[in-house]
């Protein structure tokens, strides 16, 4: 069996952070029904500490290990994901890297939740604005700045949790979304869950 790990970017500079991230993503991956073959997610702070990790870990990987690269777009994404971190962010692809290696969140973490009003409802409760999200129908095309806007216009009057804030709120939600929605309303999710399953042979 080969055994998978996941470096994602986030998690910021705390252990605090670091362990919440970690944790929210190990969350939605079991949602996703890995059961006893879950993905090791490894939280790694800032996009460009993710790839400098990801890039050590791969070139230290053995045989039995199938290490992934999990980062925000941060911008469109026209082109695979090598490519696109390239001309975005500078990157080269690993001589050792192959495309299933490097994945995204189109076009942040945050795109994700939009798959998933019902649980952002639950989570914020008394005053959440379901209309303030973003309703276009391909959620990946929404700008980064749009649906940060949403959340917290949405958020705004909430009466228990408050208005959204990433570090408070952000993998505490990620943890909880019905992770088949988000894999069926965002294209590169579907793509990251499938690679991962065929890995680990679900």
């Amino acid at each position: 069996m080969v055994n998978v790990k996941v470096y994602v970017e986030g998690g910021g500079d705390t252990r605090e952070l670091g362990t919440r991230c970690r944790e929210g993503f190990s969350r939605f991956f079991r949602n996703v029904s890995f059961k006893n073959r879950m993905p090791r997610v490894v939280a790694c702070g800032s996009r460009k500490d993710a790839y400098d990790s990801f890039t050590t870990a791969l070139n230290a990987a053995s045989a039995g290990e199938f290490i992934v690269l999990l980062v925000d777009s941060e911008a469109p994404v026209e082109d695979t994901p090598w490519n696109h971190l390239k001309k975005r962010d500078g990157w080269e692809r690993p001589g050792n890297a192959q495309d299933e290696h490097a994945h995204l969140m189109v076009e942040c973490m945050e795109s994700w939740f939009l798959a998933d009003p019902n649980t952002l409802e639950k989570f914020f409760g008394q005053g959440f604005n379901n209309n303030a999200l973003p309703t276009r129908v391909e959620k990946e095309k929404v700008a980064k700045a749009d649906v940060f806007d949403g959340l917290k216009d949405a958020t705004r009057l909430t009466k228990t949790k408050g208005k959204y804030d990433k570090g408070r709120h952000s993998y505490a939600i990620l943890g909880l979304l019905d992770a088949g929605e988000v894999v069926a309303a965002m294209p590169h999710a579907y793509r990251l869950v499938a690679t991962l399953k065929n890995k680990v042979g679900i």
